[in-house]
């Protein structure tokens, strides 16, 4: 068990010290960002689907499956610990009508427990929201700069989840989240000398920062049968009730020494505004209600399919401090189809056949509408589960994604996305009887 931890922490540091940007994409300028990928590893190899549930992998989507009963080998009805930790890398293709651009960012993905206590299971962890992190520019008809965007930060949550298991067929479980985080963003308008053109050494800038927190809740069921000797259903369904998080607010005027050769900017004064006399001192910004719901059939320890819908009301989704000309929510919707299979799951002799593959696609509509323009996304998956040790139970989990969201229609931006994610998920026994003394 000391090895297993000692992993766990070596993995922690490792993802902490390489996990730095968090997203670089240009749509993280909205809202408060990105939302990030609530799930595991293993989720986002099948396409993101979360209603296959089992012992020796977390979930982190339905808290219902803390609740599980049995260890998915050998029927063994002592479940273990879990710990994993998981981070990914992306690699950002952007396009538009004048151009293109290659980025890269990292980011930590998860770092979860979960413990079983007979019939209840607990769980608990740390998981980021939302990412801000952008650097755009506009430019005029000559080709000269007009504004400049910078953004950074985003939103965490620390989380207890708690699942029951209430018979063979059903569990219930609820997460309760605290979220926390700040956003800055700042806005440079350059100007020009109205005789000959040439960049004015002064220039004005705005700041905004936003620290964010409150409370959410996330409820969660599963359900599962044998619906014939070989085949067992499994289908989940979770909701998300509306949520307000409190918003403390800053903004700030200041003056910047602009070096048009090396494009650095100076800082050179600043003024605070009065955001209290706007009644924007102290805001609220506004997490829609989610519900999801999906099904899947397959033959347990060999082989799964199912499909997950999940609906958000991201119509709501704004925060009063910013007002973006051209831009409306209306709400999200996001089609997951998704499994996997292993050859054989208790194979000694061929590690290969222990492994298992896992594939799958998404299909979403974001809800965020620029210029009249839906930003829609797709995304193919898929992953491997690699056994870690000879106990059948931990186990490293690697995923691959391939998507693209937005378009270049109406002077908009279109990203081509590769993703790497990597998870270590070391499970053991604490509670098991001794049969001997």
């Amino acid at each position: 068990m000391i090895k297993k931890l000692v992993l766990v922490f070596i993995a922690v540091f490792a993802i902490k010290s390489y996990a730095q940007d968090g997203t670089a994409s240009p749509y993280s300028f909205y809202g408060i960002g990105s939302l990030k990928f609530k799930g595991t590893v293993e989720n986002r190899s099948m396409g993101g689907i979360s209603i296959y549930t089992d012992s020796i992998h977390l979930n982190l989507k339905n808290p219902a499956a803390y609740g599980s009963k049995n260890l998915a080998v050998y029927g063994n009805e002592n479940r273990p610990v879990i710990f994993s930790v998981a981070g990914s890398h992306s690699r950002l293709k952007l396009k538009s009508d004048s151009g293109e651009d290659n980025l890269k960012s990292s980011t930590f993905d998860y770092l979860s427990m979960s413990i079983p206590l007979g019939r209840l299971g607990v769980g608990f962890g740390l998981i980021p929201y939302t990412s801000v992190g952008y650097k755009l520019e506009t430019r005029n008809n000559d080709l000269s700069l007009n504004e400049r965007f910078r953004g950074e930060g985003g939103v965490n949550r620390t989380y207890l989840s708690a699942g029951y298991y209430i018979n063979k067929n059903f569990s219930v479980g609820v997460d309760v989240n605290y979220n926390f985080g700040n956003i800055k963003n700042s806005t440079i308008v350059f100007d020009y000398d109205p005789d000959d053109g040439t960049i004015l050494q002064y220039q004005s800038q705005e700041t905004n920062r936003s620290d964010l927190s409150g409370i959410s809740l996330n409820f969660g069921l599963t359900y599962k049968a044998m619906v014939t000797d070989d085949l067992e259903l499994q289908s989940g369904f979770t909701f998300t009730p509306e949520t307000r998080l409190k918003s403390r607010n800053e903004r700030s005027f200041g003056t910047i020494l602009f070096n048009p050769d090396t494009n650095i900017e100076f800082p050179v004064d600043t003024i605070d505004a009065d955001l209290a006399a706007q009644g924007l001192e102290e805001t609220e910004f506004v997490l829609p209600s989610k519900i999801s719901f999906g099904a899947g059939i397959g033959q347990p320890r060999i082989w799964f399919v199912g499909a997950e819908y999940t609906f958000q009301n991201t119509k709501n989704f704004k925060n009063e401090l910013y007002g973006y000309t051209g831009v409306d929510y209306s709400n999200s919707s996001t089609l997951a189809l998704g499994g996997f299979i292993i050859p054989k799951y208790n194979s000694f002799s061929s590690y290969l056949s222990r492994v298992v593959y896992r594939a799958g696609l998404r299909f979403e509509s974001s809800g965020l509408n620029i210029n009249n323009t839906s930003i829609d996304e797709f995304g193919m998956s898929f992953g491997l589960g690699l056994p870690v040790g000879n106990d059948f139970f931990s186990n490293a989990n690697i995923g691959f994604e391939y998507g693209k969201r937005g378009t270049t229609n109406n002077n908009l931006i279109q990203e081509n996305y590769f993703n790497v994610s990597l998870s270590l998920s070391l499970n053991d026994r604490w509670f098991q009887k001794r049969r001997y003394d």
